[in-house]
């Protein structure tokens, strides 16, 4: 036996096809930042060197046409709504959203005061994850992401469905 068969010998996988890809899909999600208000700030943060979302596989795209995950932080309004849509068609299947900040999930402090603002982004697209807070925390939205991974992880595409 070489010196490479003896190293690499117990080095066996054994796995549902299903488990493998889900595994491959949730490690590597590409997101596609959209940010509207003061929760873009929190998502810049997310992504700078203290937090450094690269190291739970996160990679930022800023085509939408190359992301799987698109993250809405901040207000929606109805203008913007329409935006929101339009970018969220142009993403390749499988797509999630994550819902980040209060006036993103519920339209915040802002949707009595004004007929323009939506009261939450999921009236316009589906949302997979909601991260509470205004704004918040990085730790939040880290968690949410490591929530939404867990969530693709648990997705069975092999599988045939039942019609």
């Amino acid at each position: 036996m070489g010196v490479l068969e003896h190293k690499f010998q117990d080095n066996v996988v054994v796995a549902s096809m299903d488990k493998l890809i889900g595994w491959a899909r949730s490690t590597s999600p590409w997101f596609f930042q959209f940010g509207l208000a003061c929760c873009a700030i929190e998502m810049m943060a997310t992504a700078a060197s203290r937090h450094d979302l690269m190291r739970i596989g996160m990679i930022p795209r800023s085509s939408p046409r190359q992301a799987d995950v698109m993250i809405v932080a901040g207000t929606v309004t109805m203008k913007m709504g329409l935006c929101v849509k339009k970018l969220y068609e142009q993403m390749a299947d499988p797509k999630y959203v994550v819902s980040m900040g209060s006036c993103a999930t519920s339209g915040g402090p802002y949707w009595q005061h004004g007929y323009h603002v939506l009261k939450g982004v999921d009236i316009v697209v589906p949302v997979d994850v909601y991260v509470p807070g205004c704004p918040p925390r990085p730790e939040a939205l880290i968690e949410g992401l490591l929530k939404l991974q867990e969530k693709i992880q648990a997705e069975r595409p092999l599988t045939r469905k039942s019609v």
